[in-house]
């Protein structure tokens, strides 16, 4: 009776559909990182070219794209592991009707990952086969990141909606501009003391739930959500050590960090075409 029941309501685990199914997800994976490997090179390069051109402050708000990126590259890996635990464990998942502790970890990082990764049509699939055989309750306290929900800290910090705070933005450009031996001058000025007003309605700590919906963001929803954002930043009381610190509100607004950052790129190479005392001999022939 209890086989038939399973069957009628689709908790049956065919192992042979789920393993492929958890290859497809890993294969689609090799794919997104590198898609996103070249968004973070792209980003990385404009930062160089900005410290480069002295542009250290527009290098600052740049680098939190490569800092998105690297995060997003991060939990692509983290989901290629999971995926290959439960293809080598496969046969745990048929046997339990509860979900077994040493992949429990797995699972509900899994679950949380389906609603922060937009188009992953098999982890999707994955995540529906999983709700279907633990329950809904299980795949919600993930999702919802209830206590002893198992999922995976370091996933929750990757997949976070919060800004990259300014000490971690500028721990990124130090090691960047270590690389190509720049000097940084930023980190005496760098000293912004944000107080934020606490907001009954809106939270963005990392306990907090997710983006609601199938996880289909667009990229034109992310800029809707970005400007949302910054307009909850005029509600902030941001308190300066000097005239210089000052300008470092700017980079606390995401909303304009890769237009401002591109723009600069683009007009440091119009000026240097243009300062170029070869390109103007060369006009006068």
């Amino acid at each position: 009776m209890g086989r038939k029941l399973d069957a009628l309501l689709g908790r049956n685990l065919k192992t042979s559909k789920f393993k492929a199914l958890a290859k497809l997800a890993i294969s689609r994976t090799a794919i997104l990182k590198n898609q996103r490997q070249v968004r973070c090179s792209h980003a990385r390069s404009d930062v160089i070219e900005l410290l480069n051109l002295g542009h250290q402050e527009r290098a600052l708000l740049r680098v939190e794209h490569v800092i998105k990126d690297q995060n997003m590259l991060d939990v692509f890996a983290m989901i290629d592991s999971y995926c290959n635990l439960l293809i080598e464990r496969v046969a745990l998942l048929q046997k339990n009707k509860e979900c077994p502790d040493e992949l429990k970890e797995g699972i509900s990082s899994l679950i949380f990952a389906t609603s922060r990764c937009g188009e992953f049509p098999e982890l999707q699939k994955i995540r529906q086969i999983l709700t279907s055989r633990f329950g809904k309750d299980f795949a919600d306290c993930a999702i919802e990141l209830c206590n002893n929900c198992g999922v995976n800290p370091k996933m929750i910090q990757k997949l976070s909606t919060r800004q990259p705070s300014l000490e971690i933005r500028l721990k990124m450009l130090k090691e960047i501009a270590s690389e190509i031996g720049v000097t940084l001058h930023l980190e005496e000025d760098a000293q912004v003391i944000v107080e934020e007003q606490q907001e009954p309605n809106k939270s963005s700590n990392l306990d907090g739930p997710p983006l609601r919906g199938n996880g289909h963001e667009s990229a034109a929803e992310e800029i809707i959500l970005d400007e949302t954002f910054s307009e909850s930043m005029k509600g902030r009381k941001k308190y300066y050590s000097n005239a210089a610190a000052a300008a470092q509100d700017a980079f606390e607004s995401a909303a304009y960090a890769a237009a401002a950052a591109r723009a600069a790129v683009e007009l440091s190479r119009s000026e240097s075409r243009d300062n170029d005392p070869d390109d103007h001999s060369g006009s006068t022939h």
